[in-house]
């Protein structure tokens, strides 16, 4: 099923992001937490796809083997790193032909080593440039990233959202943001992107901090802020990774129930009034998420 039609059909709606290990050891990891995670039903489950060819090349059999024999959606991401326009059209009609036709579309980081992104001779300079490439090429469901503190090449908060609009606006179906700890920031950037015309679903990127100094380098790295009550949480807790575990999911748990329930002011994510869904940045892990899933069942139970 295309995920846009998921969004019709279903609110809330739940998914994973995972990314293709290049090791067998990793290999084993990630499909053991892929089969975990499939028995909570997932809407869907995105692969992520790196900046080398062998990273490209896992990418598209982890998405084929989720979708023949787990039964899940899978959405590839694609990114116009080190390709060309020809190169990129391939791309998309090899995951048509296995029976894909979700993918995320994103422009990618620069290579390792480079500090700005150049593209490619032939190739693509912006993700909606890509968006247009992909719907051009057949019935394909297109989501993109958005960011709600402000893309870290950005040069501001209104910049930021005119690239976002140029996504939709080549066609893009849904978005899903990147990671964040404070919900208001969610709250207030969808109040600007329905302000300037974005009315496709944004879905919530939520990751658990079950490794503070992993989460707090990640965190810099992609311009995503950490509340003073987490990080001051974490700290005091840093050495016993029991306490951190529990600790990042309970907060996890508690961000996504205030995301999904009513009452957030309007204008918001129509026509409800919480978030579309929830997409879980798992760094291929799978007991945090699951926690997570209880304790969101077990909240919703209480309250029926």
């Amino acid at each position: 099923m295309l995920i846009r039609e998921r969004l019709n059909h279903k609110r809330p709606i739940f998914s994973f992001e995972f990314f293709p290990p290049k090791t067998t050891k990793g290999q084993e990891a990630l499909w053991r937490s892929l089969e975990s995670l499939s028995a909570l039903s997932p809407d869907f489950v995105s692969v992520t796809y790196g900046a080398g060819g062998s990273t490209r090349a896992r990418t598209l059999e982890v998405v084929t083997r989720i979708k023949r024999e787990l039964g899940i959606e899978p959405v590839a991401h694609l990114t116009c790193v080190g390709a060309t326009r020809d190169e990129l059209r391939r791309k998309v009609g090899e995951l048509g032909d296995r029976g894909i036709f979700n993918i995320l579309a994103i422009r990618g980081d620069p290579p390792r080593g480079k500090a700005d992104f150049v593209a490619t001779e032939g190739g693509l300079k912006y993700a909606a440039e890509l968006v247009a490439l992909i719907r051009d090429e057949g019935d394909f469901c297109v989501g993109a990233a958005c960011y709600p503190e402000v893309h870290t090449e950005a040069a501001d908060a209104a910049s930021d959202l005119r690239h976002l609009k140029a996504k939709v606006d080549a066609g893009a179906d849904y978005l899903i943001t990147q990671l964040f700890f404070d919900n208001e920031l969610y709250r207030r950037f969808v109040r600007s992107a329905t302000a300037i015309g974005i009315d496709v679903p944004i879905i919530a990127g939520v990751m658990p901090v079950t490794n503070y100094q992993q989460i707090d380098r990640f965190s810099r790295m992609c311009g995503a802020s950490i509340p003073a009550v987490l990080r001051e949480r974490m700290r005091t807790i840093e050495d016993d990774p029991q306490e951190v575990f529990w600790a990042g999911v309970m907060y996890a748990a508690h961000q996504c129930r205030a995301l999904l329930e009513p009452g957030m002011p309007e204008p918001f994510v129509r026509p409800q009034t919480g978030a579309p869904g929830i997409h879980f940045y798992t760094l291929n892990r799978s007991p945090a998420t699951r926690a997570i899933f209880e304790i969101l069942r077990l909240a919703r139970s209480a309250s029926l």
